[in-house]
Parts: structure tokens; C-alpha cells; sequence
């Protein structure tokens, strides 16, 4: 069964991404969020309880106020990225550098990685994932900022492969 917590999360991650249709079928229960335009719809629907109405509910969210972007340093750009390894998001939560706040972040731009080597965290339903960099080489570019949401697939590292 979906606990109402875990639903409203899910709404706000479908909200704060470009994904626009969400399904999960659990223990006979479905949960299907989409997103047309700016409206979210979710559906719960139980085989179980064929005596039971539920409620389709339907919200609008108002388009979110973009923060002005603070003035960042250049980032190296790399002309030709064809030889360099992809590190991708195999999931879609938010993108952290470090293990904690005040922690130094798990790589920068020149560091040296083994396959082995932990990137970043990505967290999702308070769960926090670590992400190991999957090749040996060189961090050429970091693509992503910390604390940014990130989709499933989306490049997240740029690595020279030894």
C-alpha cells in the first residue's frame, strides 16, 4: 500500500522534472501519476477494494519562481567529447558532490578515479545512493550542479579513460 508521504514525495519529484507520466504497480495496487501541461493527476487504484470509491484527485501547481542563477566559474569545455566516458544517472533523484554538507566533495575536475570509486550520491525517497564512476581515468567535466535534480540517463560526469 502507498503511504500518503511517499505519494506526495513522488508528485514532487515528477514536478520538478521533465518527466510527465510516472506508473508503479506494487502488492495489486497501482499509482499513476501524470503531468499534462502544469497539471498533476494521480490515481490509486486497488483490485482489493471493489466496494470502495476512490477519489481521483487533481491539483494544479503553479509554474515554480526561477531564482536568479549566482555567477559561477567557467567550466572547462571540452571540444570533443566522443572518446570520453558518460557516468549517467541510473535514476532520477538529487545530485550530491559530497557525503555531507561540510564534506569535501567525492571528486573534482582532474582527479584520477577507479572503477570502484565513488562520484557522488543521488538521493532518492531519502535514501541515499552512492554512484561509483564505473571506468578507470581522469574527471574531465562535471555536468551537473550539486543539489540539482537529475533525470534517469542523464550525463552527470565526463571521464578520460585510461
Amino acid at each position: 500500500m502507498f503511504k500518503l508521504s511517499e505519494i506526495k514525495e513522488l508528485i514532487k519529484l515528477v514536478d520538478q522534472t521533465t518527466v510527465h507520466e510516472l506508473e508503479i504497480e506494487n502488492e495489486g495496487m497501482r499509482l499513476s501519476i501524470r503531468k499534462p501541461g502544469r497539471t498533476e493527476v494521480v490515481n490509486v487504484q486497488t483490485p482489493h477494494l471493489s466496494h470502495t470509491y476512490l477519489p481521483q484527485v487533481q491539483t494544479t501547481a503553479q509554474a515554480p519562481s526561477v531564482p536568479s542563477a549566482p555567477v559561477q566559474e567557467a567550466k572547462p569545455a571540452v571540444a570533443d567529447d566522443s572518446h570520453l566516458h558518460r557516468i549517467v544517472s541510473p535514476m532520477v533523484g538529487t545530485f550530491y558532490r559530497s557525503p555531507s554538507p561540510d564534506a569535501a566533495s567525492f571528486v573534482n575536475i582532474g582527479d584520477k578515479v577507479s572503477d570502484k570509486s565513488v562520484v557522488c550520491i543521488l538521493e532518492a525517497m531519502k535514501l541515499m545512493n552512492p554512484l561509483e564512476a564505473e571506468v578507470k581515468g581522469e574527471i574531465v567535466d562535471i555536468l551537473v550542479e550539486n543539489g540539482q535534480l537529475v533525470e534517469f540517463g542523464q550525463p552527470l560526469f565526463l571521464v578520460k579513460p585510461e
